[in-house]
């Protein structure tokens, strides 16, 4: 069955919500969450490691997947925690938030763009991603990051809780998705997409360990 387009059509976040086969799921633990909201068949595997990375440092999690036969997506500043009483107790409860994102570019396929307004977050996860995933490139300098990826936009979810967050952009290669993934270079060997093992242990520390700093 080959895979659904993407589709841009105008839709609004609660429509998307309420479409058939369109699972939202969200758990209250700790400050820091995680927020995986192009998950299922639109940004593939981003819901698995946000929910793996949130299970195993005690984080908070929202998630919203898609099923197969569907692959809308909803431009990150229309998010909007107004049409989801789940998604506005996730943001009210967490004080900063790491979003899960899957993009593919052309000369990038091997780079995980860190973005969002918290820069000493951003510095902070992908300084724990370099350690486990030497063998990608880890970019946390804005200037490196395309402009439509950097996500700085102030309704991104990413930057509306009270401390702000980060934005993480995964290409194919590290969600396991490309020909080439099960023989990328890894640390770790255990499984058919280790990479993806090493980087939820990443995000896994990088959350916990977090200390709060100032936001402007």
């Amino acid at each position: 069955m080959p895979m659904a387009e993407v589709t841009r059509t105008p839709l609004r976040f609660g429509q998307l919500l309420a479409a058939p086969g369109v699972v939202e799921q969200v758990e209250l633990r700790g400050k820091v969450g995680f927020c995986a909201y192009h998950g299922g068949n639109l940004e593939r595997r981003t819901e698995v490691i946000a929910t793996e990375a949130a299970r195993l440092s005690g984080a908070s999690l929202y998630t919203v997947t898609q099923p197969r036969s569907m692959r809308h997506h909803i431009p990150s500043a229309h998010v909007d925690p107004s049409e989801s009483p789940r998604f506005a107790a996730f943001v009210e409860h967490c004080d900063y938030v790491i979003t899960v994102h899957g993009y593919g570019r052309q000369g990038l396929f091997s780079s995980l763009l860190c973005g969002g307004q918290n820069r000493a977050l951003a510095g902070h996860v992908a300084d724990h991603i370099r350690h486990e995933l030497a063998a990608y490139t880890v970019l946390d300098s804005l200037d490196q990051i395309p402009k439509s990826l950097r996500g700085l936009h102030p309704h991104n979810p990413c930057n509306i809780t009270t401390g702000g967050g980060m934005q993480l952009e995964l290409p194919p290669r590290v969600r396991g998705l490309t020909p080439m993934a099960d023989y990328w270079p890894c640390s770790h060997a255990d499984t058919s997409f280790p990479h993806i093992n090493r980087l939820v242990v990443a995000l896994a520390a990088a959350a916990a360990s977090w200390h709060p700093e100032p936001y402007p």
